[in-house]
């Protein structure tokens, strides 16, 4: 018997509507002792699904809002329990004192992700569906969110549970042959499923190659803006992030640390890091400032090497391009570009690559500078139908059953018997349950869920 949980689903702050979520098997019936609705009935009354107009009582038992409750019970609900929801005015005294209320009437305050966990528990998602939720809440981009969309719908469930099903397929024939000798079973030769596990090592590496592209969607990219002192850097990070971040002055050394802000552009978001300019100094300060801005461009996944366009090319220029030969990503920006030109890119182009010419002023070239980070990235590459694996966890068990299929091969291809065989391909099973839940441990079922917020 499942105890009854409640918390309040929607934000902290004051909103318009505010949502109290309740699940368990007595949930009606606690939900029944706070809600009255007006029409003199009580809530169980009323069919599942139904917007039911009320008051909300309180702790002490006195009207605390009027509200809308609807119920759904078991199993057609989001967790497969009796389930029901108070849409209540959005005060955060009222949702609490409605909460009150409720853990009065029998209810218990619902941890983290409880509700999701009760979901995957009672079979109604499976662990790569629950997963996906907090993914789409946690969404920053069009792309990221359609992706956890189609995760939700089961699409990573669908593949793993394909290729799991395949390799179930070859075990239950080796061990039907074996603890069936006298029933007329075809014989187990694994040779003929050679090309089997090689079909689900295609699909499982393919699936695991859409992990870089993943990692961007749902983490972001760590950028680091480099450039000599007074090329604009920070004007760019408040440009790029729509406010003023960073400090802006005329004078050469201004920012002396690195300042972190996460901006969307396009379809990526990049995790921008603002750095002291690069230069010789005397100051030491400012000395600390420039060594941490190396160290930043060393450890970014990206490096936005900013150029003066209105300025010739100088020493401290021709060390940042030297800094950019070691970085993983960059691509240089001649800023400036709504004042007169006097830079020479040749050397950017020869060291870098072509510079997409911005001005942080104006805004200019902006939409260019978009255009450039995702397609270093390769998002228009990428379909957003939930085939793109953005979850470690899942990464890591795709990564460890393609290893054990490849040694399944090895082991084939050296003539072992197909038990020993069969032993890499149970652990490959293994691992492809962990996305499903299949064969999840109960500790990495935690994992997933303490990401939740409290209400969902």
């Amino acid at each position: 018997m499942a105890d009854t949980i409640a918390a309040v689903a929607t934000g902290g702050g004051v909103s318009a509507i505010g949502v109290i979520r309740i699940s368990g098997d007595d949930a009606i019936d606690v939900v029944s002792r706070v809600f009255r609705p007006k029409s003199g009935k009580d809530i169980g009354e009323y069919e599942s699904g139904c917007l039911v107009y009320g008051e909300l009582l309180g702790a002490d038992g006195a009207p605390i809002d009027l509200c809308l409750c609807t119920i759904s019970r078991a199993p057609h609900s989001y967790t497969g329990e009796n389930t029901a929801e108070l849409h209540c005015h959005g005060s955060p005294v009222v949702l609490a004192e409605g909460l009150r209320g409720l853990f009065q009437a029998g209810a218990r305050q619902a941890l983290a992700g409880e509700f999701t966990k009760r979901a995957f528990l009672n079979g109604k998602m499976d662990l790569s569906q629950a997963a996906a939720v907090i993914d789409l809440i946690d969404a920053e981009t069009e792309i990221a969110a359609r992706n956890a969309l189609g995760q939700l719908k089961g699409a990573v469930g669908r593949k793993i549970e394909e290729i799991y099903t395949s390799l179930l397929d070859i075990r239950s024939h080796y061990f039907a042959v074996i603890d069936y000798p006298d029933e007329d079973i075809e014989p187990f030769a694994m040779a003929q499923y050679k090309e089997a596990l090689e079909d689900a090592a295609r699909k499982l590496r393919r699936l695991h190659d859409t992990y870089d592209c993943g990692r961007v969607l749902k983490d972001g990219v760590v950028t680091a803006i480099i450039g000599r002192p007074n090329v604009g850097k920070s004007s760019l990070l408040n440009a790029l992030a729509g406010f003023d971040r960073a400090i802006v002055s005329p004078h050469a050394g201004t920012t002396r640390d690195t300042i972190e802000e996460r901006v969307r552009l396009g379809s990526v978001v990049l995790r921008l890091v603002d750095t002291a300019g690069l230069r010789e100094t005397g100051d030491e300060i400012e000395r600390l400032g420039v060594e941490r801005s190396k160290a930043a461009a060393e450890t970014a996944s990206l490096v936005l090497a900013v150029f003066d366009g209105s300025e010739p090319l100088s020493e401290h220029d021709r060390a940042v391009i030297e800094a950019a030969k070691g970085v993983r990503r960059c691509i240089a920006l001649v800023n400036k570009s709504d004042l007169p030109r006097r830079i020479e890119t040749a050397e950017i182009e020869k060291a870098i690559g072509t510079p997409v010419f911005v001005s942080a002023q104006t805004g200019q070239g902006i939409e260019a500078l978009k255009e450039a980070v995702e397609d270093l990235y390769g998002m228009g590459m990428i379909q957003p139908d939930g085939e793109v694996l953005t979850n470690a966890l899942q990464a890591d068990a795709v990564l460890r059953a393609l290893s054990a299929l490849e040694q399944a091969r090895r082991a084939l291809d050296a003539g072992y018997t197909p038990d020993a065989v069969l032993a890499d391909l149970e652990e490959a099973m293994g691992a492809l349950g962990e996305i499903t839940g299949r064969t999840v441990k109960d500790d990495t079922v935690s994992r997933i869920f303490e990401r939740f917020c409290v209400g969902k």
